[in-house]
């Protein structure tokens, strides 16, 4: 046997029950765990197609999310409709600098960047790439702590909803949009939940060793 080679727990017959963290030796898939009475299952079942379906739905409320309104404000003359843009544009020419950039970042680059993190490692492992696989790890623990801050992005749109253009005697209510942002955040979150990140070892590297 060459020296280098690895011997992964999935090789072993080894399964690692996700609810319990009990591992059993020569457990079958889809066996129950006699700890929890979980299924077992060596990665997690249509990780890449819920990944994906999320991704889409996710990537599909992007756009609403961003050109439709997500303040509506009423008042005894008029009623004005307000996007992000138009919220981070109004911060910016008051002098908001650090605001309008906070909003920015949280409403444009973060979700853009989960999006775009999750989509390059499900099409990667679908190709079967070996290629910097530790690096795309690393990538998917990067996005697993960005998720863990998703929240501050609904919350500067609450924060958007509180102080754009706020006039006395107006009715300040959230638009679609701020429902899209909502949604876009929360499905993000759940595609990153989904995505095994086991499956970026299963590809088969030129040597013929096989990662898991």
């Amino acid at each position: 046997m060459n020296a280098s080679r690895i011997v992964t727990a999935r090789e072993k017959g080894m399964i690692r029950c996700l609810h319990c963290g009990t591992v059993w030796q020569d457990a079958a898939e889809d066996a129950r765990c006699d700890r929890c009475r979980a299924r077992l299952n060596s990665r997690k079942p249509g990780s890449l197609s819920r990944t994906w379906a999320l991704l889409v739905t996710a990537g599909i409320l992007y756009f609403p999310a961003n050109l439709l309104p997500v303040m509506i404000t009423q008042s005894l003359l008029k009623t004005q409709e307000d996007t992000i843009l138009s919220g981070i544009i109004y911060f910016w020419i008051t002098g908001d600098y650090a605001l309008a950039a906070i909003i920015f970042i949280a409403s444009f680059v973060v979700p853009l960047f989960k999006l775009g993190a999750l989509a390059f490692m499900a099409i990667a492992v679908q190709r079967g790439s070996d290629l910097a696989r530790a690096e795309r790890t690393r990538l998917w623990r990067i996005v697993e702590f960005v998720g863990r801050w998703s929240m501050l992005d609904i919350f500067v749109i609450t924060l958007t909803v509180a102080l754009v253009r706020f006039q006395t005697l107006a009715v300040i209510t959230a638009g679609p949009g701020a429902l899209a942002f909502c949604a876009v955040v929360v499905l993000t979150m759940l595609a990153s939940m989904q995505f095994d990140p086991r499956l970026i070892w299963d590809a088969t590297d030129s040597n013929g060793e096989q990662h898991a």
